[in-house]
């Protein structure tokens, strides 16, 4: 196989934009070259033209929902992770609550052997935290498990942890970053019980799910994380942050220098309160997407540094589950095709600098996890790369959706990048709407 050289591309890497080539031999990044790449390599490679595109490392999505094993009616790693390549998204972390949930190192084993047989992209999981299930936290195998995934609130699969004594020893002898969902139940209960006394019998609209989860229930748990966290030690990163009010408890440190790190997710970016009457349950999801105001203050703090990564919580249902009101439409929705574009749109109206994407998405999600020689355009780093067209205006269109529940809430939305070629472990999975279903993603692994 002939070596692949990325030809005369802008290169965004490490907080730089310059005009370059990047060398591909095998899995590897072998050669960046600035200036003239020299005559022997250009004859001898295979010359892949990126004059005026954009060169980005692949994304690492560190928060997906691919509902396999048990719910694929949904999804499954294969589908999924074709929508990812088709977005550059060439590494992702699945979340536990699946059937079974993914709670014992014997369930993590299953989920891995499927996805070396499924995915094309790189993957690993996260082992769910129960109250029962203290002895797999404090065991779990380092190599192989991203981090503990917590329920401080209930979300799909109803794995909240709510056992005082147990949650005080998952902080204090996880020998791995611990993740956590934030929600404070018992705010949600008085919330809807106020709902329900004024609207009676009536169906509760889906605008009414931002009331019903608040920003003081997300307040409110995200401080009890941040006080166990602190308390004991931990390390601990904040999932899909909502609200302006919990920015407040985060630094604007570089992400190295911290212990206590935060996510947001590209849909509480995108969209706001004000999208429910237009989209309905299409983008109902946990925690709910808040008020203008929370968006705004959310890309602000992209720009600032108090918010480290960006994810999606890809998390595909079936339409039909996301009929009737606030309480029976499920929560969640597809978003892993084109939440880099989204990102790239959004730094194009202003709101942070296309390096900041890349720092959000693809460095800071392998620093804070210890990811192995991935997240960067290094030489000797594993080719996960992504090849960008800008300025290039397309509608998302249902067609081209690669999501097995086939739709999406960014249906018919502009857009002004596009994915060219994706490659994954220094193959090329995604070329031009193109998708090489035999090649296959590695588990990951983490440098402890």
């Amino acid at each position: 196989m002939k070596n692949i050289l990325i030809h005369k591309a802008k290169i965004i890497n490490e907080g730089n934009s310059f005009k370059g080539s990047v060398l591909i031999e095998g899995e590897k990044i072998t050669k960046i070259f600035k200036d003239e790449v020299p005559e022997n390599i250009l004859k001898n490679a295979e010359i892949i033209d990126g004059e005026d595109k954009w060169l980005l490392p692949g994304v690492i999505d560190t928060h997906v929902h691919f509902r396999e094993p048990g719910l694929t009616a949904k999804a499954d790693f294969h589908t999924e992770s074709r929508a990812a390549v088709a977005g550059g998204v060439t590494s992702i972390m699945d979340m536990p609550n699946t059937d079974p949930q993914t709670t014992t190192m014997a369930e993590i084993d299953k989920k891995i052997a499927i996805a070396e047989s499924k995915s094309l992209v790189n993957f690993s999981c996260y082992l769910g935290a129960t109250n029962e299930n203290i002895d797999e936290v404090v065991n779990v195998d380092k190599n192989k498990v991203c981090g503990i995934k917590v329920f401080l609130g209930a979300s799909t699969g109803n794995m909240r942890v709510n056992d005082p004594k147990v949650l005080e020893r998952i902080f204090a002898e996880s020998p791995i970053l611990v993740a956590t969902h934030n929600e404070d139940e018992e705010i949600i209960s008085a919330n809807l019980k106020k709902v329900k006394e004024e609207l009676g019998d009536q169906p509760i609209p889906i605008s009414y799910h931002e009331i019903i989860r608040n920003s003081d229930a997300c307040y409110k748990s995200t401080s009890k994380a941040i006080d166990l966290a602190t308390r004991y030690g931990t390390r601990l990163h904040v999932l899909h942050l909502t609200t302006a009010k919990e920015l407040a408890l985060f630094s604007n440190k570089p992400a190295t220098e911290k212990k206590i790190t935060a996510e947001t997710c590209v849909g509480y970016l995108w969209f706001d309160d004000n999208d429910y009457e237009r989209l309905n349950a299409k983008i109902k999801c946990n925690p709910a997407i808040k008020k203008e105001k929370s968006r705004v203050n959310l890309l602000k703090a992209i720009e600032m540094g108090y918010i480290d990564t960006v994810a999606t919580d890809h998390a595909p249902h079936l339409l039909s589950e996301k009929e009737g009101d606030c309480l029976q439409a499920v929560s969640g929705f597809p978003s892993i095709q084109h939440s880099l574009p989204m990102m790239l749109n959004l730094a194009k109206k202003g709101n942070f600098t296309r390096e900041q994407v890349v720092e959000k998405m693809c460095h800071n999600p392998a620093k804070i996890f210890n990811i192995e020689k991935r997240g960067f355009i290094r030489k000797g780093f594993f080719a996960d790369l992504v090849l960008i067209e800008p300025n290039y205006q397309y509608t998302v269109e249902q067609k081209d959706l690669e999501y097995k529940c086939g739709w999406s809430p960014m249906e018919g939305a502009t857009l002004n990048y596009k994915v060219c070629k994706t490659f994954v472990n220094g193959k090329l999975v995604y070329d031009e709407g193109k998708i090489d279903d035999s090649q296959k993603g590695k588990l990951l692994t983490f440098t402890r």
